[in-house]
């Protein structure tokens, strides 16, 4: 594996996306406008990189995710060419990227996989220049019944992505997951021993995890690794049929809050600072204490997407 890029400091935007209804065209349309804000803040320092919600240009729901579905036909290591592509969704991303010279992590969107018709719920990522460098298809797919309060079951109509995400910018290596992913501490530990400086999830947690969990499990995979973690949720919309929490929030390395909001639509900056994450492994140091002659390295064996 090539070496991590030099983690330098840079500002990070968690664009808290509300008005998600049932045209694409005009989610896509409220997208781009909120990534062109998040790029201009007031304080006229422009953030590095930009992050949309999961499922930012549909409804969430298993129900709405084959009918809102876009072909991407992104390949591991394979020239993709963005003016060819099928996806709506991808089009746009990449001309918004390239336009406000920032990289932009594109929350998620339902993809459709021509080769075998298989739906998963799929990260987009790019470059300034408006390249597609990477995809991230959600791994752990979200099938919970707590009785009385909620029951969702993403796998009626999504499969499981089967490989873990990093992507290396000029100023650090960002890992990628999606919503439920958090809970599965094994891929922010991965990330963390390949040298990824934060670990990004767009998520949607609902009125009954997120009071309990949204933020614990930020700052759980934040100490645990001595990483910056983030989540970038939609906006709370009480006519939808599923009620996000809000809420998005960075974690940094001591498992502290640097910037979080409520849950109407908003956006959220922080500025990730290497020395912290140098000072708190140095005075905590985990990361040179595990015992691997006890219990194994989980990164050993996982696969990289």
């Amino acid at each position: 594996m090539a070496t991590a890029p030099t983690f330098q400091p840079f500002r990070l935007a968690l664009v808290q996306l509300g008005n998600i209804g049932a045209s694409k065209d005009d989610n896509l349309r409220h997208a781009k406008d909120m990534l062109v804000k998040a790029a201009s803040p007031e304080d006229g320092v422009k953030p590095n990189l930009i992050v949309l919600p999961e499922c930012f240009n549909s409804p969430y729901g298993h129900q709405f995710f084959p009918e809102y579905a876009e072909t991407i036909g992104f390949v591991t290591n394979q020239p993709y060419d963005v003016s060819k592509s099928k996806s709506q969704s991808v089009k746009l991303i990449s001309e918004t990227a390239k336009q406000l010279s920032t990289w932009i992590l594109g929350g998620s969107i339902p993809e459709k996989d021509e080769t075998d018709g298989k739906v998963y719920n799929t990260a987009i990522v790019f470059n300034p220049k408006g390249d597609l460098v990477t995809i991230h298809r959600k791994v752990h797919l979200f099938d919970i019944d707590i009785p009385g309060k909620i029951t969702f079951k993403e796998s009626t109509t999504l499969s499981a992505g089967n490989t873990l995400t990093h992507f290396d910018t000029e100023f650090a290596r960002i890992g990628v997951g999606i919503c439920y992913d958090v809970r599965f501490p094994e891929m922010a530990m991965i990330a963390a021993r390949r040298g990824c400086a934060a670990m990004i999830y767009p998520g949607a947690f609902n009125l009954t995890t997120g009071p309990l969990h949204w933020e614990l499990l930020q700052r759980a995979r934040a100490v645990d690794n001595q990483i910056y973690v983030a989540m970038c949720s939609p906006a709370r919309d009480m006519n939808a049929l599923y009620h996000a929490w809000g809420h998005s929030t960075v974690m940094n390395p001591m498992g502290q809050v640097v910037a979080t909001t409520e849950e109407q639509e908003s956006i959220v900056y922080a500025d990730l600072d290497p020395s912290l994450t140098t000072t708190t492994r140095a005075g905590i140091p985990v990361t040179t204490q595990r015992r691997f002659d006890v219990y194994g390295d989980v990164s050993e064996d996982s696969q990289r997407a």
